[in-house]
């Protein structure tokens, strides 16, 4: 049977987990227009992963009330932490040299200049969503997320493993990623202590929210894995982790390594 070790080592030795990405943003400041639509499209699938939807419920509804509060918790942790990034968006996009933003605080023009942002750079990838300003790979990867908003049993099982990969992928890529890329190459002159960049100190280490995030799932899903759900579990994981990788390739492709060329099919 499928253990959560095992589960670990998959979601750790998966090419999402080392993708460069990070490492190609962090090589070269991209402009405002590129910073703001690879924002865009993070921010986007972000949003996507903090409402718990359903799934708490559906957690009590197979009997499983202590992986429902540890799920609920993270859910809470979360709240709110969509104007927060916003705000290091705009504050970041600042820093490379355009002032774009008088009030890095003022979320709605922040977020609408992102989206223009992606709209002039990305709309022509294939099946990009003009209205809501995602690649068809974001779009895919925030479908992943909308089972949350299911309480069927197997789908609520899936959602632990997504919810697994997740959080471990967060902590120990995602977020780490993005310090490599905004703060620790000093393109953007920024520190994990000004204001704007709450939202990174608030997730980054050993005390940061991820971690506490990961402790709980790996918890609530060692629990209850068994030989009756594990592959469902792992289904989760893999949904996950090829979704992000496909995002991740495309904005690399087609903003990062590759400049501003389309990806090949």
């Amino acid at each position: 049977m499928t253990t959560t070790d095992t589960l670990i080592d998959r979601i750790k030795t998966h090419r999402v987990f080392a993708h460069p990405f990070y490492d190609h943003w962090a090589a070269g400041p991209p402009s405002a227009e590129v910073s703001g639509a690879l924002f865009h499209q993070v921010q986007s699938f972000c949003a996507s992963t903090r409402p718990g939807g359903e799934f708490p419920t559906a957690l009590r509804g197979l009997g499983w009330d202590e992986q429902a509060v540890l799920i609920e918790e993270i859910v809470d942790s979360e709240s709110g932490h969509g104007p927060e990034l916003a705000t290091m968006a705009g504050h970041i996009v600042n820093r490379t040299g355009s002032q774009v933003f008088d009030d890095v605080y003022d979320t709605e023009r922040v977020e609408a200049w992102l989206k223009t942002s992606s709209d002039r750079l990305l709309a022509g990838l294939p099946g990009y969503d003009r209205e809501a300003g995602l690649t068809a790979q974001a779009k895919a990867a925030i479908e992943v997320f909308r089972r949350r908003f299911s309480a069927d049993a197997e789908t609520t099982v899936r959602n632990l493993g997504t919810a697994l990969a997740l959080e471990i992928i967060s902590n120990q890529s995602l977020i780490p990623g993005e310090k490599r890329a905004l703060i620790d190459s000093g393109h953007y002159k920024a520190e994990l202590d000004e204001p704007e960049m709450h939202y990174m100190a608030e997730h980054w280490g050993e005390a940061g929210a991820e971690q506490q995030h990961e402790s709980n799932v790996i918890r609530a899903v060692s629990a209850v894995m068994d030989a009756s759900n594990s592959e469902q579990v792992e289904q989760g994981v893999e949904d996950f982790l090829e979704s992000l990788c496909a995002l991740w390739d495309v904005l690399d492709a087609a903003l990062l390594s590759s400049g501003l060329q389309q990806p090949a099919a």
